[in-house]
């Protein structure tokens, strides 16, 4: 299937106090949107969520990792909170890119090889 390599954000926040955290923020939402997107399956057994907590939930690691890079514009604005803002289009846009690669429009999670050859109707 390949792989994420490069992931580019740019991050819109008002003044900037602390780029330092703001870059650390967003590389750390990239990789929690990531692992959910290409990881974080949701399975139920018995009418039942099997996975209750985060804890047991798989997260990136760093040698599957994309190279990230923020890029934060600046502004006059005051300062506002940035908190995990890209974490909802995580996965969106990394399966508009899987789309544009292959063709197959993914509508559900997790963004798997099963997932693609199932809707690219490959068996």
């Amino acid at each position: 299937m390949g792989e994420v390599a490069r992931i580019f954000c740019a991050v819109y926040c008002g003044m900037i106090v602390n780029p330092d955290a703001i870059v650390a923020q967003m590389e750390s939402a990239i990789t929690f949107g990531l692992s959910a997107a290409l990881y974080g399956a949701i399975t139920l057994k018995n009418s039942r969520v099997e996975q209750f907590n985060f804890d047991i939930s798989p997260m990136m690691r760093i040698n599957v990792m994309p190279e990230v890079w923020v890029a934060i514009i600046q502004s006059g604005e005051r300062p506002s909170a940035i908190g995990e803002t890209v974490v909802p289009p995580i996965a969106p846009k990394v399966a508009n890119a899987l789309f544009a690669v292959n063709g197959a429009r993914l509508r559900s999670l997790t963004l798997t090889l099963k997932n693609i050859l199932e809707e690219l109707k490959v068996k």
